[in-house]
């Protein structure tokens, strides 16, 4: 008799989180994080997907317990880490890590690459100052960083190379949990491949959990297990990054995906590019119903009105959006057309061949 398989532990969850800033008696309340919840299993990368102002950098910098929530809260592994002392959660929080867009405010420019990766451990006062230099550079052999790079100084290396220093340093402590925040966005193109490459292989060596927040539908769908879309604060859907990447079920997750450039001439024809009209919200004073009511090409009267809940559309696809049926209904047509044109294709080749 087969026993049923245990369930993946959670390494992180959001539940109901918000996080605001400024003064609701002044009219200057920002709901930056407006309701969130999702979880993320262990082992898994979970990405984050949303234009700029959309709140994923402020959710980011929550989860890892930088910020603290307005309202709901955060789990790390089941544990609220806001109810610790800040002592107990500076303790803590070694195990939840975030590297940044900007490895350049990550470094201090008076210190070589070597002395600013020993620093966590130097604050957290670990190990001999011997053995914390041979941690340091395993971690940045780790990362694919010469030996000789350690003794030079921020601006001597290029914007890759101390990015991998940065997640060189983030790796010192041991974490469970990284939040990437941006971090091929500043890179070349020509680097972004090797760098996500990078994280793959790191996820691999130490069993690492990801939350990979970027504005780039396309490498967080490279990246990802799943992912999450972001706007003004909400999430509007979540699935598995290629789902969501291939039939988005959510107006908003369609735009973001047509403006993704095509590889190939086929491609960019088949696909047309969604310009979004009408006013972006105020942050301050955001629209009721469906927040993105104001520049949706769907929109109804009912989502000027009324705000949609997040639900199963399927198996591990929610979306909030009162019309995603009709969504789904037209990525099943044109899965089928397309599979028909395949066809088609293939008939004319082979003809073609005898």
């Amino acid at each position: 008799m087969s026993g049923s398989a245990s369930p993946v532990p959670m390494a992180l969850q959001a539940e109901d989180l918000h996080v605001s800033f400024g003064n609701a008696r002044r009219g200057s309340l920002i709901r930056a994080v407006d309701g969130v919840s999702f979880s993320v299993r262990k082992g898994e990368i979970f990405g984050v997907i949303g234009e700029s102002g959309s709140g994923k950098s402020t959710l980011g910098r929550c989860l890892v317990g930088l910020l603290t929530p307005s309202g709901g809260g955060v789990r790390h592994g089941g544990i609220d880490p806001f109810r610790f002392s800040r002592r107990e959660l500076n303790g803590h929080r070694r195990k939840y890590q975030i590297v940044s867009q900007d490895p350049n405010a990550a470094f201090d420019p008076r210190m070589t690459i070597l002395q600013s990766v020993c620093e966590p451990l130097n604050i957290a006062g670990e190990g001999t100052r011997a053995e914390r230099r041979e941690k340091a550079f395993e971690m940045l052999d780790r990362v694919a960083l010469s030996p000789e790079m350690a003794n030079r100084y921020p601006h001597e290396i290029s914007g890759g190379q101390k990015q991998r220093a940065n997640i060189a340093r983030a790796l010192m402590l041991d974490p469970n949990v990284i939040v990437c925040d941006e971090v091929v966005a500043a890179l070349d193109v020509s680097i972004q491949a090797d760098m996500l490459n990078l994280f793959a292989r790191l996820q691999e060596q130490f069993g690492l959990t990801y939350v990979f927040i970027s504005h780039d539908l396309r490498v967080v769908s490279h990246i990802s297990d799943r992912v999450a879309v972001m706007y003004f604060g909400k999430i509007v859907e979540v699935g598995p990054a290629h789902a969501v990447m291939e039939a988005p079920l959510h107006p908003y997750t369609e735009a973001l995906r047509s403006a993704e450039p095509e590889i190939t001439p086929a491609g960019a024809d088949a696909r047309s590019r969604i310009i979004l009209q009408g006013e972006i919200p105020s942050a301050v004073s955001p629209p009721g119903g469906c927040r993105f009511h104001t520049r949706c090409p769907r929109v109804r009267d009912v989502c000027r009105i009324q705000e949609p809940q997040q639900r199963e559309l399927l198996p591990g696809r929610h979306v909030a959006c009162h019309f995603a049926e009709e969504m789904l209904v037209e990525q099943e047509r044109k899965g089928l057309s397309a599979g028909r044109n395949r066809v088609q294709d293939m008939a004319s080749a082979t003809q073609a061949l005898t």
